[in-house]
């Protein structure tokens, strides 16, 4: 055999060890992560309970066939004391006993003076094995022989809680359950569940005979755990997803099962997970399939997954697509710190170089990447998803901001909503179908951050107090995600918690802002303050294009395509596309008179609009010094003294001389004087910055 086809061999026998073991390491990974999370998910399942809440637990593996396999070892007589390791322990071992490489490779050349490796062989033909390759791989044997068991989370719930507590639907002919004996000592012994066990179970669970439920696939079909009001458990149902599983329709029969009609109250849907980076690869596939499913039946994308995922939990979306392909693009250029490319590609075994040292054209797959991922150590596994989920975020976030994201449908809600004026502004000539411009009045409640919760901040997330020396404003300030741009500069960011929002700052810009360090009184004094001028209610005016909108689409303000619904008052229900108040002022041409100056100002500051003024004068919102802005501009050079007395800021900006708005307060006493002197004239819209 020439060592062209050693070679062949060789790589085709690591390609199929490769996928073997990615297939059996998904396995015992998934069993692992679950075991992980089920004790803190037992301590919050335990402090429901305590609260007087009725506990869900939905899971999708319960360890029958290992289970099966162990019993089938013991003798029958030996069930009513057991110990048994329903782990796939046996997946590893077997692996590492049969596929980890002990042959020895010796050094050749091939026809072109090239080096490279052979299987080096014995006289008689015999392979020849490496004593030191040996020796590792018994001493891995030995070592993960030794480690503890850890059972599944179905057997640790009911072990935990006792049969007496747990109802278990379940596929399951047997478990193993504890016993005790009459001399206090608690022993395992196997128990029978005969083809009626899950009807019973059911029936203990709804009549409050049992607190705690755990179901699989096989008991979230057909059936209901929901707080029926002509059952006697009619607890607050707090279902935990602790296994999202790969089905998605799966995922949400389950969580039909305690959310239906006729109950008293709604459940709570708690994920369990942890923070091991490699087990978002299990739940960006949920969250996909989820978010594709609820886009496809229910028309919005966050109803399929119960708004349990965030977007960037979804990792097989385009904007994570492009992140991984600028986290290739910083691993080849080495700024990606405590992750070098010789690092990556061969932890990995991904090449993202071509024979030239040119990045390739088709670099790996974000599912490929997410599957070498769980074959990586933790610290490495923090290393790569804190670069490719800072680019991530990244991503969304300015999506988000310039109202490009996509959610599909969404619904608007309020406590009211009311339209105050109809105006049609289009009308299809053949079938006489009407597009409406809608006025509609909502009234919001305000529910602000109070301050027994901006102290809870404080306590369990490490927050700490601020108030703005300048503002007199208050704020708990909490770490946040850093954001990773596309040449890979970090930059650091701070959370900050105010009565009414949350809201990212960078951590430079933070350094040098007015926000200072304040005690517990100052700060409880301050909050105590602003939660007094806040109040109860908030009425606002949105605008809607509704009806007839495909012959005038591309009329529509070109910042955000998205569609809404709501209900009014009167029960009419209303799906458009939100407009800003600037397209509206430019479609229906009002007057100066006809937009009042608090309006227009608000205009200005969101950057909705742009005000034409007299004598050819102009006024927008523009970014300058890392501040939005607002600017006067085509002024008369004459006339910049009186502008100036007005109370607009000079500054001089490459050599060019710039009118600005004060910012604050002082900025709509100054817009009221500019425009009671140059009166507007006409109004532009503009695509929000």
């Amino acid at each position: 055999m020439t060592s062209a086809e050693h070679g062949t061999l060789n790589a085709q026998a690591k390609s199929a060890a490769r996928s073997a073991f990615e297939s059996t390491k998904q396995r015992f990974f998934n069993h692992l992560i679950t075991a992980m999370q089920t004790p803190s998910a037992i301590a919050s399942i335990a402090r429901d309970i305590e609260a007087g809440h009725a506990a869900v637990v939905q899971i999708v593996s319960t360890g029958e066939a290992l289970q099966e396999r162990r019993l089938a070892e013991i003798p029958v007589e030996d069930w009513g004391d057991v110990s048994v390791d329903i782990t796939p322990r046996e997946y590893v071992l077997d692996y590492l006993a049969h596929g980890f490489p002990v042959q020895l490779f010796e050094p050749c050349t091939d026809g072109e003076g090239n080096l490279a490796s052979r299987p080096a062989y014995d006289e008689a033909g015999n392979q020849i094995v490496s004593r030191e390759a040996c020796r590792r791989r018994d001493a891995m044997i030995e070592k993960l022989a030794a480690l503890p068991p850890v059972p599944g989370a179905l057997d640790q719930i009911v072990q935990h809680f006792g049969t007496e507590t747990v109802a278990e639907v379940t596929g399951r002919s047997r478990r193993i359950v504890p016993r005790t004996g009459d001399d206090g000592d608690v022993r395992f012994a196997v128990e029978t569940r005969p083809g009626s066990a899950n009807i019973g179970e059911t029936h203990a669970f709804m009549d409050d005979e049992k607190r705690i439920l755990v179901f699989s696939e096989a008991g979230g079909t057909g059936r209901s755990y929901h707080a029926d009001l002509g059952a006697k458990n009619q607890r607050r149902r707090i279902h935990y997803l602790l296994e999202a599983g790969w089905k998605a329709d799966a995922a949400i029969q389950g969580f039909g099962r305690t959310n239906r009609t006729n109950q008293k109250q709604p459940p709570m849907f708690r994920p369990v997970s942890t923070d091991v980076k490699a087990q978002k690869r299990f739940i960006s596939t949920i969250a996909r399939r989820l978010d594709s499913m609820g886009a496809i039946t229910r028309g919005q994308r966050q109803t399929g997954g119960q708004n349990m995922f965030r977007p960037e939990d979804n990792l097989e979306s385009f904007y994570a697509r492009d992140a991984l392909r600028q986290l290739y693009l910083l691993i080849v250029n080495a700024k990606v710190e405590g992750c070098s490319l010789l690092t990556f590609e061969s932890a990995t075994g991904l090449s993202l170089l071509d024979i030239d040292g040119c990045l390739r054209e088709e670099l790996p797959p974000i599912t490929t990447f997410l599957n070498r991922m769980l074959a990586l150590t933790i610290d490495l596994q923090n290393i790569l998803f804190e670069a490719f989920e800072g680019l991530l975020v990244h991503r969304i976030e300015a999506a988000v901001a310039a109202g490009t994201y996509e959610i599909g449908l969404e619904t608007l809600r309020a406590e009211s909503f009311a339209v105050n004026a109809r105006q049609t502004i289009y009308t299809h000539p053949g079938t006489g179908a009407a597009t409406q411009l809608l006025t509609i009045e909502r009234k919001e409640r305000v529910l602000p951050l109070d301050l027994d919760d901006a102290l809870a901040l404080v306590r369990e997330r490490g927050g700490e107090l601020l108030v703005n020396q300048r503002s007199q404003r208050a704020a708990v300030k909490l770490g946040a995600r850093s954001v990773i741009d596309d040449d890979g500069a970090i930059h650091r960011r701070v959370r900050l918690h105010r009565p009414l929002d949350a809201s990212h700052m960078l951590l430079a810009d933070f350094v040098m802002s007015h926000w200072q360090p304040a005690d517990r009184d100052q700060f409880a004094d301050v909050w105590k303050a602003e939660l007094a001028d806040i109040p109860d209610y908030e009425t606002s005016t949105l605008h809607m294009a509704s009806g007839l909108l495909l012959p005038i689409w591309r009329l529509l303000p070109k910042e955000s395509s998205r569609v809404y619904r709501l209900q009014t008052d009167e029960g009419e229900r209303i799906i458009g596309r939100k407009v800003s108040p600037g397209w509206v002022a430019s479609v229906i041409r009002d007057t100066p008179c006809d937009l009042p100056k608090d309006e227009a100002w608000q205009l200005l500051q969101k950057g909705e609009a742009v005000l034409h003024l007299a004598e050819g004068q102009m006024l927008r919102r523009v970014r300058a010094m890392n501040d939005w802005r607002i600017e006067l501009s085509g002024f008369n050079d004459l006339g910049v003294d009186r502008l100036k007395a007005f109370g607009l800021i000079s500054e001089i900006v490459s050599w060019q001389l710039k009118l600005y708005v004060p910012a604050g307060a002082a900025g709509a006493d100054v817009f009221a004087r500019l425009v009671d002197r140059f009166p507007i004239q006409r109004i532009a819209d503009r695509k929000a910055a």
